[in-house]
């Protein structure tokens, strides 16, 4: 069972991994709408080579795609959140007993217990073949 100082302690590391996501987040959101032409204040598209406007097309993606696990990491805070202020904080929501305090500890967004998790996990494999 988790102690009020262990409900504190995990809320003050969600809450700090939340700070963290969204200053990820928002430098992500500067970096896609910023394009190398942007930066480099010249406002004709002819001054630079196709090969640059594709790897700036490129860096845009990966900022994109780096930017959706940071937004699903920070869905996964939120839960975890809501859990902790619903007094449902460190219970599996797959078969109802205690996340271990080892689980929480190194991953506090977690929602399923090592057990809940692995068998997850094993079906989403045998699923993809």
């Amino acid at each position: 069972m988790l102690t009020k100082k262990d409900l504190k302690h995990f809320e003050d590391r969600l809450l700090d991994e939340r700070r963290k996501l969204l200053s990820q987040l928002g430098y992500l959101e500067k970096a896609m709408g910023q394009t190398q032409r942007d930066s480099s204040g010249d406002l004709s598209a002819y001054s630079f080579h196709m090969a640059v406007m594709g790897t700036d097309a490129v860096e845009r993606e990966k900022a994109f795609l780096f930017g959706s696990a940071e937004g699903r990491q920070l869905i996964s805070v939120d839960e975890a959140l809501r859990r902790l202020y619903r007094s449902e904080y460190g219970t599996c929501e797959s078969c109802g007993k205690e996340i271990g305090k080892q689980r929480l500890d190194a991953m506090p967004q977690a929602n399923l217990c090592v057990n809940c998790q692995e068998k997850q996990e094993r079906t989403s494999h045998s699923a993809r073949g």
